[in-house]
C-alpha cells in the first residue's frame, strides 16, 4: 500500500479497534485507569451462588436479587478473585423494605452467612436499623443520604487497615481497624484478603446491582 493517506487511516482504525477491546466490560484485558469490570451485564459468569440458585438473576443489564437467603461470590479471573488493597464500585438500587450487603475479603461457602470478611450494609428502609454503607456490627450507621427506588453509587476503598466507604462520592465511613480485632459474633471479620460477594437477605427484599468494578491497589 503506497498511498500515505491510506496508511494513516489504516493505523488509526487499528488503534481504535484496540482501544475498544481494552475497554470492553466483558474483556479480560486491563481497562484504562486500572479498573476491571466484574459483571458483564448479561450473565452471572464468574460468579457462584450459595444456598439458593434462584435468588440471583440478570435482567436489563443488572443483577436482580430477590428470593430466599443466598450469597453471590465473585470467582472470576481478575486477581484470581483474591483481593487485598482495592477500590470497588457498584451502582445499587433498593426497593422499599429491602436488605442486602456487599462483602469483601470473604471466601466462598456453600451455605449460611459468610463467616469471613467485612459486610458493607445495603439497607435504606428495612426493619433492621443498620443502614446503607455501615460496616455491619463494626461501624453501623443510623442515617444515610440514599433512598429506595433511586440508583446510588457505593465506593469502597481498602488500603492496608484503612476502610473508606463513599455514597455518591460523599464519604460516610472512615474506619481504621485496630491492632487487635474481636467483633462479637464475627471471628472472621477482619482485614485480610479474599473476594467479594453480594447478599440476598430474605424473600421480601428486592435489590439491583450494576456497573460492578474493581481497581486493585498495591
Amino acid at each position: 500500500m503506497k498511498n500515505p493517506i491510506a496508511l494513516v487511516l489504516l493505523f488509526f482504525c487499528l488503534n481504535s479497534f484496540g482501544a475498544q477491546r481494552s475497554s470492553d466490560p466483558g474483556s479480560d484485558q486491563k481497562p484504562k485507569r486500572g479498573w476491571y469490570s466484574l459483571f458483564d451485564g448479561k450473565t452471572l459468569n464468574n460468579w457462584k451462588f450459595s444456598d439458593n440458585e434462584g435468588t440471583f438473576s440478570v435482567k436489563d443489564g443488572r443483577i436482580v436479587v430477590h428470593g430466599n437467603r443466598s450469597h453471590l461470590f465473585y470467582v472470576g479471573p481478575v486477581e484470581d478473585h483474591n483481593f487485598k488493597n482495592f477500590e470497588f464500585k457498584a451502582d445499587i438500587m433498593t426497593e422499599p423494605g429491602a436488605n442486602s450487603g456487599v462483602y469483601f475479603h470473604t471466601e466462598y461457602q456453600a451455605t449460611g452467612w459468610p463467616d469471613k470478611g467485612y459486610e458493607v450494609q445495603v439497607n435504606n428502609s428495612h426493619t433492621d436499623w443498620k443502614r446503607t454503607a455501615g460496616l455491619y456490627d463494626v461501624m453501623d450507621l443510623k442515617e444515610v443520604p440514599t433512598r429506595d427506588n433511586e440508583w446510588f453509587t457505593m465506593h469502597i476503598i481498602v488500603q492496608d487497615k484503612h476502610i473508606i466507604v463513599k455514597l455518591n462520592d460523599k464519604t460516610v465511613v472512615d474506619y481504621t481497624e485496630p491492632a487487635e480485632v474481636n467483633y462479637k459474633g464475627h471471628p472472621g471479620r477482619k482485614i485480610a484478603n479474599g473476594t467479594f460477594c453480594l447478599q440476598g437477605h430474605d424473600p421480601k427484599s428486592i435489590v439491583y446491582f450494576k456497573n460492578i468494578q474493581v481497581k486493585p491497589l498495591k
